[in-house]
């Protein structure tokens, strides 16, 4: 585990946080020496955090041995140079379950995902996520998204929670961010941490950005990492050419390919990966892998996204 809270240094960070893909060998099963391979460049290449086990690394596929294994794998690649936040879903109980190994396995939070399948009332979210806090000392980040959508009031009752330290939303309906923003802002002091988690959050940032969040994930990173440093420090510096280079000619067109397939948020970053030439295996089922045009497609649109930096160069 890294020595500064979690909250601290993921408040103003210098470069992308990353998703790592979880790399499998021919056989379907964990290899770990290449999820090592993967987390050691991403951090290597200027990563600020790394998210183990979550939805780019099919936290969903994992069993609790094989989570747990990852995510010691991950810490143990990251060296304490940035943190390593891990996945905890499904229901209560085994949320709770992966929130202990997480931390038996030596991470410094987690990213609490929706819980499994059920349509609850606030009343149960709350419940739920409060539970998953209370069952370590490790700090938690809750992912707003699917079944797991929240009233301004019941964030207010996460931030007032000891341990929940922000709110990542992957829902994407801005008017709901800032009517939380503004109820957290207004009912609980301190500093509540907020997180773009769409996919290809990049797409969206500038918008998030406008209401003062800063904060992003980003899937690019695994396999394109020079584009997505780019991107990030043109944001934080406020170099907009830049920003609308990179989002014409390679963001949008990459969002347009990964509609073109279910489950190509995961598989198709997979993909770009392995382009990258890290074998890092295919999706485990009920996922697939992408087509051989598109990988064709995605192959193209990276040279092109390589292109864009060297002309701003």
């Amino acid at each position: 585990m890294t020595p500064a809270p979690l909250a601290a240094r993921l408040r103003d960070p210098k470069g992308p946080l990353f998703f790592p893909v979880t790399a499998f060998g021919p056989d379907g099963s964990l290899d770990l020496d290449v999820y090592r391979t993967h987390v050691r460049q991403g951090v290597a290449d200027g990563a600020a955090a790394v998210f183990a086990c979550c939805g780019t690394g099919e936290f969903h596929a994992l069993l609790p041995e094989e989570f747990e294994a990852c995510v010691r794998a991950a810490v143990e690649a990251a060296e304490g140079r940035v943190p390593v936040v891990a996945g905890a879903g499904y229901g209560t109980a085994l949320a709770v379950r992966h929130a202990r190994l997480a931390e038996e396995a030596g991470a410094d939070g987690l990213l609490a995902m929706p819980p499994y399948l059920v349509l609850a009332g606030q009343e149960g979210l709350l419940r739920h996520y409060r539970d998953i806090a209370a069952a370590t000392a490790l700090p938690v980040i809750v992912y707003q998204r699917d079944n797991a959508v929240f009233t301004p009031r019941t964030v207010i009752g996460l931030a007032r929670t000891d341990g929940i330290i922000g709110l990542k939303d992957g829902l994407g309906d801005l008017d709901l961010v800032q009517r939380i923003i503004s109820a957290v802002r207004t009912e609980v002091p301190g500093d509540f941490l907020y997180f773009n988690g769409l996919p290809t959050a990049e797409q969206t940032q500038l918008a998030y950005r406008a209401l003062g969040v800063t904060l992003y994930s980003s899937a690019v990173f695994c396999f394109a990492p020079e584009i997505a440093l780019a991107f990030h420090r043109a944001l934080r510096t406020g170099d907009q050419d830049t920003v609308r280079r990179l989002l014409d000619g390679f963001y949008g067109p990459f969002v347009e390919l990964r509609a073109q397939g279910h489950g190509y948020a995961v598989s198709l970053v997979k993909a770009g990966v392995r382009l990258r030439g890290l074998d890092v295996g295919e999706v485990r089922p009920p996922l697939h892998e992408p087509g051989e045009d598109h990988v064709k497609q995605l192959a193209r649109l990276i040279e092109r996204g390589h292109a864009l930096l060297e002309e701003e160069a």
